[in-house]
């Protein structure tokens, strides 16, 4: 039975996760995506409707919630942590920052690498699907050669990265 917890219950659990999440971290690093889902563990925060939007607050590393479509219908899920999104194998999902306002050292670093194919929304929301897209395609354009690399270094525990990375050595031949 799946259990839809009040909207300021989830709204409150959300930012509690980003600060928990900044309080953990502390400095950015190559874990930091890592780190913030083993605090939250793979508890997601679900709903029905589409969740509300909020600014996002401070000066912290951008922390985002994920919005996923539940099947071909009009219900979505809203997600803290990516590795949730990958325990319930979504396919399709956006990413809405939920507090910070700079990018870590890590999501600074997947930015450089996309080369202005891919914005710090569609690297989250891209890492937080799995089984479809570039986790699963031939690498053949340079945008999606900048694309794939900027996944690479956003979401290292991906479980599809080795379908990735073998998409874009075959692509740099």
């Amino acid at each position: 039975m799946l259990l839809r917890p009040r909207r300021s219950a989830t709204l409150i659990a959300v930012l509690a996760l980003g600060v928990a999440a900044t309080a953990l971290t502390g400095c950015s690093s190559t874990e930091t995506v890592a780190r913030a889902e083993a605090a939250s563990g793979s508890a997601a925060a679900a709903t029905t409707a589409p969740s509300g939007s909020s600014a996002p607050t401070g000066t912290s590393p951008i922390v985002f919630a994920f919005t996923c479509t539940v099947g071909d219908g009009p219900e979505v899920q809203t997600y803290t942590t990516s590795s949730a999104v990958w325990q319930d194998r979504r396919t399709s999902c956006t990413a809405a920052p939920i507090t910070g306002t700079v990018p870590s050292a890590q999501q600074q670093s997947a930015l450089d690498a996309a080369r202005g194919d891919a914005t710090l929304e569609e690297l989250a929301a891209g890492c937080a699907v799995s089984g479809t897209g570039p986790w699963r395609s031939a690498v053949e354009t340079v945008e999606q050669e900048h694309l794939a690399a900027g996944l690479e270094r956003y979401c290292p525990g991906h479980p599809d990265m080795a379908r990735l990375r073998d998409a874009l050595d075959a692509h740099r031949g």
